[in-house]
């Protein structure tokens, strides 16, 4: 979107508490922007302090349930209401399966899996008791739905907030709506860390239906409709942000007219 359209769209988030988890670089910085932009009170955590953020920060690991609800505790205590929670934080190192220990498999579904359903499970317990009830949405990913060598720990993990996505849903409906955004291939300015360098970022891109990798603001758009009274039927779904997929590899070497 050019900041022209972005400027015409209103969401209806204006005075919406809404907590992003990682919500201070990459993926989730652009989902702090959108949501600060359209009017709503961002609060970000992540597990170390970051100065210079335009939005309220609270450290907070999300693997210890102990400090989660402190934090969601203190939210609702500063602000007396948490309308919308993006579980954004997550992520992974390449290691091989065969080389990761248990321990860096357990700590890798702690952070991508255990933690959003600990963030989502306290946050529930206040919605649960407001007129209003509440929106959560798990970032998930592409890794999820496809093999993923290097990162089997993550893969496996965000197949699992799928499937926690849809089992929530049931729970904690009609008062909580819960989705999740699986996000393809994002440019951010760790993008060399897993794509390599931009001539590598532009051969990537072609092989997205849409040309290009997303914009970290594009999950953004798409994680603040599913929070806004526009998606109010909308729940236990998966919306894919992801250019149009990634073709199968067969399609670039077959002989065959696929036109």
């Amino acid at each position: 979107m050019t900041d022209a359209v972005d400027s015409a769209i209103s969401l209806g988030l204006t005075g919406r508490v809404v907590l992003v988890t990682g919500g201070v670089r990459g993926v989730g910085a652009g989902i702090s922007k959108v949501f600060g932009d359209q009017g709503a009170t961002v609060v970000t955590c992540a597990r170390r302090p970051v100065d210079g953020l335009p939005y309220e920060f609270r450290p907070c690991d999300i693997r210890d349930d102990d400090a989660v609800k402190a934090l969601i505790d203190g939210i609702v205590a500063d602000h007396g209401r948490l309308d919308v929670v993006v579980n954004n934080a997550g992520g992974s190192p390449y290691v091989p399966a065969s080389d990761a220990s248990a321990k860096f498999s357990t700590k890798i579904i702690a952070l991508n899996l255990l933690g959003p359903l600990s963030v989502s499970s306290h946050a529930n317990a206040v919605m649960q008791g407001q007129d209003s009830g509440g929106a959560i949405v798990n970032i998930s990913s592409v890794s999820g739905h496809r093999p993923t060598p290097g990162t089997a720990a993550y893969g496996a993990a965000k197949a699992g907030v799928d499937n926690l996505t849809a089992t929530l849903a049931v729970e904690w409906a009609p008062k909580v709506r819960v989705n999740s955004v699986v996000v393809g291939m994002v440019e951010t300015e760790q993008s060399e860390l897993f794509y390599g360098d931009a001539d590598s970022i532009a051969a990537i891109s072609k092989n997205v239906p849409l040309g290009r990798l997303a914009k970290p603001t594009d999950v953004g758009w798409a994680t603040a409709f599913l929070a806004s009274d526009a998606a109010s039927y909308i729940s236990g779904a998966t919306l894919e942000v992801h250019g149009g997929g990634e073709p199968p590899h067969y399609l670039s070497t077959t002989t065959a007219d696929i036109r």
